[in-house]
């Protein structure tokens, strides 16, 4: 901690709704790190001071740190019960913007309808168009989950020019009712032409809003791939003037990172824009039915390239043989599978690498819960039952960036790892969503979307073994100006979260 600067003894005579008092407060974009004191009336952040202030709620703040709501970029977990594991790790606003939805407006309604406790949002999806005009699957609006069809090989089909046409007009007209931008999960289509991932970048650069890509693999993992896939990206980016976003690089780049970093670096140099993210894991998850994880394909993203990589999520499995892997496929392709890349206990450098790379914003990767067959899980519920499964990623993710890159390893500076979970995902949204620029910041009217926490003790504590134990040293989270964590508490009476929608 800081040490503790005294406050002015001046008193703003002002009753606000809220006030956070005496707190080591940190605003990443203009480099405020001090105690300080925080006025909070209506949704909206009303003053930032020194000076003594009094609220209808006091939150002392003594000995903690304040500051803005982490935003995550890339959350599949968009239901009620994630989005509290996810608010207990210090996010107040989670979107799925890789894999996206279609129609958006169906998920939009539907969040709506139902109340959620953080913010959130939608991209539109290529995978799901995709699937629509060339194979004809219906637009359920992501009611199916991110990964349902990802291991079908009819919407991975080379598409047609009319089809293409088709696919860009349907894209166009999702970003029109507010799409955040475009989620293209090129890396489970990898032999799509690239001609059109650059028509869906030239699209997304005319309506100004981001194109989130699961790049292609690298040649060093699979040499027969159309195109390397960060080279793809950089190129299309630079050509194009599109602001094309990495996802999670980390886990697609495997141990080529350092390769495709300085790619990234020399187009951003040239003048591109090029977004990054990472995730403190070393295993991902996904469809075990998607192209990721075919037996010849292990290679790709796996440690070994062999089927004890894998682990079926449903069940716990160890995959023992190829054998085994394709009757899981078969039997259940949308079901999820963890795929180990690097052993966190055997290689702590990778991780550390990982959550230090420069410029990058931290995103989870989040995944719905898994549940036995029989079980059904009530929307509302809280806590989670012990028996559901998921990535731990999806409860842990930014305690885990506190934790292991400024606590343990003083890889990052406490404000720099505050940036990367906030300012910078908001700044990268900010373009296309003109209300990002009043989030991921503690400044005087910014959302009042807020953490207070205990840099000491803050901590991840789910694991692969254990996945939906909440983070801990969360004292308090405010979303949109109500407090949903009070006193390490959760609140399941308040669904405070807001859509957030391009345009606005």
């Amino acid at each position: 901690m800081a040490a503790p600067q005294h406050l002015s003894a001046s008193v703003d005579e002002t009753v606000y709704d809220a006030v956070i008092s005496g707190g080591r407060v940190i605003d990443p974009e203009t480099g405020l790190d001090a105690v300080r004191n925080v006025g909070i009336d209506g949704d909206r952040i009303a003053v930032v001071t020194e000076a003594v202030l009094r609220g209808r709620r006091q939150i002392d703040a003594r000995g903690q740190v304040v500051a803005p709501g982490f935003i995550d970029l890339h959350s599949h977990s968009q239901a009620i019960l994630e989005g509290r594991l996810q608010v207990l790790d210090g996010v107040t606003t989670a979107l799925e913007l890789e894999a996206g939805v279609a129609p958006v407006g169906v998920a939009y309604e539907r969040a709506a309808r139902e109340g959620r406790p953080i913010n959130y949002g939608f991209s539109v999806s290529w995978a799901s168009i995709r699937r629509h005009v060339v194979a004809g699957a219906q637009l359920t609006g992501g009611a199916l989950g991110f990964q349902h069809g990802l291991g079908s090989d009819d919407w991975r089909a080379p598409a047609l020019p009319g089809e293409t046409s088709a696919m860009l007009d349907l894209l166009g007209h999702e970003l029109t009712d507010g799409a955040v931008g475009i989620g293209v999960l090129l890396g489970y289509a990898p032999a799509t032409e690239p001609s059109e991932y650059v028509a869906v970048a030239r699209l997304a650069e005319s309506m100004g809003v981001p194109a989130f890509t699961h790049a292609r693999p690298l040649v060093e993992q699979d040499p027969d791939v159309v195109i390397d896939g960060a080279e793809e990206l950089t190129k299309v980016a630079g050509e194009t003037g599109a602001h094309l976003h990495f996802c999670h690089i980390n886990s697609t780049s495997t141990r080529y990172l350092d390769r495709v970093h300085r790619l990234v670096d020399g187009v951003r140099a040239e003048g591109a824009t090029v977004t990054t993210e990472v995730y403190p894991y070393g295993a991902g998850m996904t469809g075990i039915g998607s192209d990721y994880f075919h037996p010849d394909r292990l290679h790709v993203l796996g440690a070994t390239g062999t089927p004890e990589d894998v682990i079926y999520a449903r069940t716990g499995e160890t995959v023992a043989s190829r054998e085994r892997l394709l009757e899981i496929r078969d039997a259940d392709p949308s079901g999820l599978a963890f795929i180990k890349a690097f052993d966190e206990a055997y290689d702590p450098e990778r991780l550390v690498q990982i959550v230090g790379l420069p410029g990058a914003a931290v995103a989870s990767d989040a995944v719905p819960l898994i549940l036995d067959a029989d079980q059904v899980l009530d929307a509302f519920q809280w806590p989670p039952p012990q028996s559901a499964r998921m990535h731990p990623r999806g409860a842990g993710t930014f305690a885990k960036t506190l934790r292991v890159g400024v606590r343990e390893t003083g890889t990052l500076p406490l404000a720099e790892a505050l940036a990367k979970c906030s300012l910078y995902p908001a700044q990268i949204l900010e373009s296309a969503v003109p209300s990002m620029r009043q989030r991921g910041r503690i400044q005087e009217g910014c959302y009042a979307d807020v953490v207070v926490f205990d840099p000491e003790t803050v901590t991840d504590t789910a694991t692969y073994q254990d996945p939906v134990r909440p983070s801990a040293g969360f004292a308090h989270v405010i979303v949109n100006g109500e407090e949903i964590v009070r006193d390490a508490q959760l609140q399941v009476d308040v669904l405070p979260g807001r859509p957030v929608r391009a345009g606005l």
